[in-house]
């Protein structure tokens, strides 16, 4: 995968944006940043669409900024040349295709059906809009296309929002989400950047879905572990369920044997995909250990220790 497809999974969130004047290109771009998103797709609705990708490329540091709307070569070729980093096209449009492939530009044409993801596999493409979703079935239709397309990947825009995010993140074959709720017209041309960078972060939030997934408590060995999970069933009737390395009493205590990194235990922090989650955690300088990380039949992680130590617990990520 390239490294724009790579940085926009890692994102997660494409805010979609149109933008009726440059003059609110920086200061946008700056709030999509400090909120945690650092991708903008500026379409080319607009006559400012040109000027205000310039502006956001030269002058928001870290912000990746591509080019949505895009129906021609020529609108291609001037938004890359504005600063573009990748073109989105609200259907296939094949010399969109072509010349960014030509050129090495990332391109994402629209699909709705299984004859637009074969066009899109014949040409090389890793991954694709998948646009109108909510009118074209939402994540039925995407759980329809990765039955026969397995390795495309997708990124669903068109009436996703807050409410319904996790419901698209969730699923492996989703890149990341294309919307505008958090960029919304009336908070753009009043340049209110604070309200922006809210939204922001609460649409991180629904993209991580961060939450409590058990605690761990560490004990010396075998006999100690099968006592206490024991013991948890007599007095709270607490169900017992053995695994290869710990016993679970009920869904939220987990008896493990020493050694495990933790002082006191540690704690299991669920979220909707852990390698995105462990990416974003990694630009706040925590580490998740590759070498810990259980994987599913796909080589997808469903859990990870991080080197990330609270209050003497350990966490590491579980897969909700």
């Amino acid at each position: 995968m390239d490294t724009v497809l790579q940085s926009l999974g890692e994102a997660g969130i494409v805010p979609v944006i149109a933008l009726e004047s440059e003059r609110s290109a920086v200061g946008l771009g700056q709030a999509l940043v400090r909120g945690g998103i650092p991708v903008a797709e500026v379409t080319f609705r607009t006559a400012a669409a040109e000027a205000a990708i310039r502006a956001m490329a030269l002058e928001v540091p870290g912000l990746l900024v591509g080019a949505g709307t895009v129906l021609s070569a020529q609108q291609a070729a001037r938004a890359v040349a504005a600063g573009a980093r990748f073109i989105v096209s609200p259907s296939y449009v094949e010399d969109v295709v072509a010349w960014c492939l030509a050129q090495g530009i990332t391109v994402l044409p629209a699909v709705t059906n299984p004859d637009g993801v074969a066009r899109g596999l014949a040409q090389g493409l890793e991954a694709l809009k998948f646009f109108p979703a909510g009118a074209c079935g939402g994540t039925a239709m995407l759980d329809a296309l990765a039955g026969p397309f397995g390795s495309m990947k997708f990124v669903p825009t068109g009436g996703i929002n807050a409410a319904n995010l996790a419901e698209y993140v969730r699923r492996p074959q989703v890149l990341a989400v294309g919307g505008s709720w958090m960029v919304k017209p009336e908070l753009v041309q009043a340049g209110n950047w604070e309200a922006v960078e809210r939204l922001c972060r609460e649409a991180v939030a629904c993209l991580h879905g961060f939450g409590f997934a058990h605690l761990g408590v560490h004990v010396p060995d075998e006999a100690s572990r099968g006592a206490l999970a024991s013991e948890w069933a007599r007095l709270f009737g607490f169900p017992v369920r053995e695994g290869a390395t710990s016993t679970f009493a009920g869904d939220l205590i987990e008896i493990a044997q020493r050694p495990c990194p933790g002082a006191k235990g540690h704690i299991g922090v669920r979220c909707n995909q852990v390698e995105r989650a462990a990416a974003y955690l990694a630009s706040a300088g925590i580490t998740a250990r590759a070498d810990t990380a259980k994987t599913d039949a796909h080589g997808r992680w469903k859990a990870v220790d991080l080197d990330l130590e609270l209050g003497g617990f350990r966490v590491h990520l579980v897969r909700a």
